[in-house]
């Protein structure tokens, strides 16, 4: 396979990783989500990993990298699905991903990307609605 598939919903990016994740794999979805990020004004960026059984340290470093190119277009990260034995792999390997954040399944990370694009639209950056 050589690109993995990524999907509009609305104001959100579905990536869902189907493969054992190689280098240069991993670095084309990279480069394509930032391009279609930045092509559709996605607001967030929703990536399953739960067919992931191995994320070594450069797969780890990527998704970092991806929550950080999101970031700076606009737009938010949630990894769903890890398996226990990648989050004791990443720990281990002293990956703590700063900017990703995580949800158990695709439905609990597509509704924590919903409540934050909601509340950055009313003006409350850090999602507490506070007034």
């Amino acid at each position: 396979m050589e690109r993995i598939p990524i999907l509009r919903m609305g104001q959100v990016l579905l990536v869902t990783i189907q493969v054992d994740m190689h280098d240069q794999l991993a670095i084309t979805l990279q480069d394509d989500l930032t391009s279609r990020i930045s092509e559709t004004g996605a607001r967030g960026v929703l990536i399953d990993i739960s067919s992931l059984e191995v994320v070594d340290s450069f797969i780890g470093r990527i998704l970092g990298n991806i929550a950080t190119m999101s970031r700076v277009l606009d737009a938010q990260t949630v990894v769903v699905g890890m398996q226990p034995a990648v989050a004791i792999t990443l720990v281990e390997l002293g990956l703590s991903l700063p900017g990703v954040r995580t949800a158990l399944n695709v439905e609990k990370g597509m509704a924590l990307l919903q409540a934050s694009i909601a509340a950055e639209e009313f003006g409350d950056v850090d999602g507490s609605l506070e007034e």
